[in-house]
């Protein structure tokens, strides 16, 4: 089995969630921001997890593995449907709003658009029937986590969830038509996109969260008890950063169940994921190699252990099933050599943070000189602060290395690291919209181990000019990327 090469020319792109878009939504801003980075000569559009949030607006705790986010669909895409009664479609809330518009789908839509939905329904019920009825019990149960329910229903007696079928069946088609919407308008972003050139660059959390449709339908798969509650949990060990390292709470894969099902839940959830983006970021590599297993009694890291996980196995059975894995490893952190070897072997390119690269010596992997081709640049991540955030709250050493690095320069932050991300010889650069844009730490999107003021950030068009695409552009036909 050969891997083929997941790029096959040097690119640029940038980083931005659909949250971030002013309106927030797949409406005319995503398609102006598609057209800004064609203007600026980049290829590939980076997005977080695009699945529907718990509370905290976390996409990296979702709902589902599978579904789409309600509140990235566009409104006024779905008044201009021809089917559609626009001036009844002005409810505030998305539920309400969905059920009218199913309503009126149903009375005037035409039979070509019916089969349409009846055939999306049937491509995407290998997740969508759990979904729905996961969303429409929790929704009864006053958004209690699937745990917490009542027994019949925690444990999917039959009886129990025919009853609900039954019962709801009209509410549990609004939840269907509902992502019928967000996968057709997605569709439509996804095929302009790549009209122009541009690739769509996904993300798919290691770990699923507890409170989600996938562990509910198949609790063999996770490390639960016959309650449902976990009984070990993921994080990462103590390290520089966090004396008591990271406890994040999900279930761990039951690694045995997978392996005699020959690794179907992995084909499932990357089959969707596919028919979403061009290339996707698989989130927490290394814990493909193995996992650092945490006691659920166990309040913090620090009592956990490595634990192997099957790798080898999985990605060759993916690999065997879908052809090729157009996939990036986020390798970051404390990566031991077996985590390398796997990645290698798959052909998947790891990760370069500039952000990560001073401060210490020249032996640092992040820094420019000992960056490879098969690898993604960035300036930082989502979990980072702004380029320009992070240099004002740099140590004066970290500074002075810097501009040794660099040596006589006027370039200043934030461009310094986009030219240095962008001259890489990485054959893909992504620079997230805040450093493009040259701003502070107020608008980083998150601070990683705090659960406020998370996830909220958005650009206005008022902070671009022309002269930003200009720069940009010039940059990227400079270094070979347009």
């Amino acid at each position: 089995m050969n891997q083929a090469k997941v790029f096959n020319k040097r690119r640029s792109g940038i980083l931005l969630h659909i949250t971030s878009l002013p309106s927030g939504n797949l409406g005319a801003d995503a398609f102006k921001f598609i057209d800004f980075l064609c203007a600026s000569g980049g290829t590939v559009w980076q997005v977080l997890p695009l699945g529907p949030t718990h509370e905290d607006g976390s996409p990296y705790q979702c709902l589902s593995a599978h579904a789409g986010n309600n509140r990235f669909i566009c409104r006024e895409t779905l008044k201009s449907q021809s089917w559609a009664e626009p001036t009844k479609l002005n409810d505030a809330k998305m539920s309400r709003l969905m059920a009218t518009a199913y309503r009126q789908f149903l009375k005037n839509a035409s039979e070509e658009n019916k089969q349409q939905f009846i055939s999306f329904c049937s491509e995407q019920q290998y997740w969508l029937d759990d979904y729905v009825l996961f969303r429409e019990i929790r929704h009864l149960n006053q958004a209690r986590a699937w745990f917490d329910w009542p027994q019949e229903l925690r444990e999917r007696h039959p009886d129990a969830l025919n009853k609900v079928r039954q019962e709801r069946d009209e509410a549990l088609m609004i939840r269907r038509f509902e992502q019928y919407v967000f996968f057709t308008q997605w569709q439509q972003l996804r095929e302009y996109a790549n009209k122009k050139g541009v690739k769509l660059f996904g993300d798919m959390p290691i770990f699923v969260a507890h409170d989600s449709a996938d562990v509910w339908a198949e609790p063999l798969l996770f490390t639960l008890d016959e309650q449902g509650a976990s009984t070990r949990v993921a994080g990462v060990p103590p390290d520089y950063f966090s004396e008591t390292g990271q406890r994040w709470g999900n279930p761990l894969y039951e690694w045995q169940h997978h392996i005699q099902q020959n690794f179907d839940w992995w084909k499932r959830r990357l089959k969707t994921q596919l028919a979403l983006f061009d290339l996707i970021r698989i989130d927490h590599f290394r814990g493909f190699e193995a996992c650092w297993e945490i006691p659920a009694t166990c309040e913090t890291a620090v009592d956990g252990k490595w634990k192997p996980a099957p790798g080898e196995q999985l990605f060759d059975e993916l690999l065997d099933y879908f052809g090729e894995l157009p996939l990036v490893a986020e390798d970051l952190g404390i990566i031991t050599e077996e985590v390398t070897k796997l990645r290698e072997k798959y052909g998947m390119p790891g990760m370069k943070i500039l952000q990560f690269a001073f401060g210490g010596d020249a032996s640092n992997p992040y820094l420019p000189h000992q960056q490879c081709e098969d690898s993604v640049t960035y300036t930082g991540t989502h979990d980072n602060n702004t380029t320009l955030g992070w240099y004002q709250q740099l140590d004066e050493h970290t500074k002075a290395h810097i501009q040794a690095y660099f040596g006589e320069t006027t370039e200043s932050m934030p461009w310094l690291l986009i030219r240095s991300a962008l001259r890489s010889v990485s054959e893909l650069a992504i620079l997230p919209l805040q450093d493009i844009l040259s701003l502070d730490g107020k608008h980083r999107m998150n601070v990683p181990g705090t659960m406020v003021g998370n996830w909220l950030w958005q650009f206005n068009w008022d902070m671009f000019s022309p002269e930003i695409s200009q720069r940009l552009k010039s940059l990227n036909s400079l270094y070979g990327r347009c």
